[in-house]
């Protein structure tokens, strides 16, 4: 019985202990957790095979010279830079002004 109260008074055993298994445990469940997310995102990922085999074609078709070849195509010098409304502007009627305006200068 002795032994008992000693234990019972003992602040190592009544805090410390509690307070480690509560630090050690909330680790590992946070981790479970967290791994949980991390698997349901990438279940969310996957995509159909054939939806993926023609996303993986459109990447790698891409090639730089075709694209330069394109742009050189497009006539750059008669190009015109059009600003955009501001917030406070109504945007229908500026875009009616600027193509008032670019129609008087063609």
């Amino acid at each position: 019985m002795f032994s008992l109260k000693a234990l019972h008074k003992n602040k190592t055993l009544k805090y410390g202990v509690p307070m480690i298994l509560l630090v050690v445990g909330g680790s590992f469940g946070l981790r479970e957790f967290t791994q949980i997310r991390y698997d349901d995102q990438r279940v969310k990922r996957k995509l159909d095979p054939s939806l993926e085999a023609k996303v993986n074609v459109q990447k790698q078709s891409v090639i730089l010279e075709e694209e330069y070849m394109k742009l050189e195509k497009t006539n750059l010098d008669e190009w015109k830079n059009i600003r955009g409304p501001r917030p406070w502007e109504d945007s229908k009627e500026y875009q009616e002004q600027q193509r008032a305006r670019l129609n008087k200068e063609d």
